[in-house]
């Protein structure tokens, strides 16, 4: 069953956060995953206001869980570190 990363992120360095963007690509691509929303223009119609919003599709929710997991995705994730304020939730799918 489809598993779905939403994440909300408030990009505070973002000549850094280009560098979680650049390692974090291939290893989406290495799960399966495919982006349905990634930034773009948003409406917030309740709750706090956030800046940039992501979606990301995976083919179940093992290989949403093994991706944030690896190896490779937690070194992407070391370089956001400081550069961003994110929130990531993985939602089974329907």
């Amino acid at each position: 069953m489809t598993a779905y990363w939403i994440a909300h992120v408030t990009i505070t360095d973002p000549e850094a956060y280009k560098g979680y963007q650049a390692k974090a690509g291939p290893v989406f691509a290495a799960h399966g995953a495919t982006f349905l929303a990634r930034g773009g223009a948003s409406e917030v119609l309740e709750g706090p206001a956030l800046d940039r919003h992501v979606v990301i599709a995976f083919p179940s929710l093992q290989a949403a869980r093994d991706c944030y997991a690896s190896d490779a995705y937690q070194d992407a994730r070391r370089h956001r570190d400081g550069a961003a304020i994110t929130h990531v939730t993985i939602v089974e799918g329907v």
